[in-house]
């Protein structure tokens, strides 16, 4: 019988060795954790001013594009990247848009709030023009921080640059201001004088419809009141109705109405999946 050449026994050995190796690797179960994001370098400010000529016009874009495709991989963000990388831009040219716009979802909403936010009011004081800085600044401000007086500052600013959506931006930050007050009367007092002094008509219109949705709850909450000095704990809004407290419950021009919450009446809130409820 003739014999098997050595190299051919050798590759059937390597195959078979293989066909063992593949199956067990079939077998092993898959690993569904993204390979973790690596820390990259930054170039700092000076550094990239010199490699771009001494123009940081150029080298902030192209820096930008540089983190928009890179601070991403895997579904993962790398925040700490993104941070000094965002910073090192807004030091070579505070009115990059695409960078502000960046900070602001990635960082912002990504968790780094302040240091989203120092992106934003650079980019504030920079682009004079712009209205959308200070949108997104004071939003941050007193969604985040709750910090409504700075806010409503911040969306003052946004409005005198935006003839558009200067109404918005002022209720906005009239209504900012309004939620500081403990007591609703002192609230309806001050939305009451701010929509009487308003000279822009939307504007008026928009705190109008405020100022009755405000006194429809002072008007419910004192008929609370009576009720349960009658009655005991008022349990729903209808048992006001029922016992002729009120005749029926205050129309709210933003169609929300009001709800009994924890034992005291409040207006309903718009309710955004995934987010705290905006007023």
């Amino acid at each position: 019988m003739p014999r098997t050449p050595t190299p051919l026994r050798l590759a059937l050995l390597s195959f078979a060795l293989f066909a063992c190796i593949a199956f067990w690797r079939a077998q092993q179960p898959l690993s569904t954790a993204p390979p973790a994001v690596q820390g990259r370098v930054v170039i700092s400010a000076p550094v990239l001013l010199a490699l771009y000529g001494g123009d940081r016009f150029l080298a902030a874009n192209l820096e930008t594009f540089r983190l928009a495709a890179t601070g991403i991989e895997h579904g993962q963000t790398d925040t700490h990247y993104l941070v000094r990388a965002q910073q090192v831009v807004a030091e070579l040219n505070a009115c990059q848009e695409d960078n502000y716009y960046l900070a602001n979802g990635l960082l912002t909403w990504g968790g780094a709030v302040e240091e989203g936010n120092e992106v934003l009011r650079a980019a504030v004081d920079c682009r004079f023009w712009d209205e959308i800085p200070p949108f997104f600044y004071g939003i941050n401000l007193a969604f985040f921080q709750q910090n409504n007086e700075e806010a409503a500052r911040i969306l003052e600013i946004g409005a005198l640059r935006s003839p558009q959506n200067a109404a918005a931006m002022r209720k906005l930050a009239v209504m900012l201001r309004a939620e500081q007050f403990a007591d609703e009367d002192l609230a309806l007092n001050y939305l009451t004088r701010q929509r009487d002094s308003a000279s822009d008509h939307k504007l008026r219109d928009m705190l109008d419809k405020r100022v009755i949705r405000l006194q429809g709850l002072i008007d419910l909450r004192e008929a609370q009141r009576r009720y349960e000095d009658q009655h005991g704990q008022l349990q729903a809004l209808q048992q006001l109705i029922d016992q002729s407290i009120v005749n029926g419950l205050p129309n709210d021009p933003l169609r929300l109405g009001y709800e009994l919450r924890d034992g005291r009446i409040e207006m309903k809130k718009l309710k955004i999946a995934g987010l705290e409820e905006q007023p």
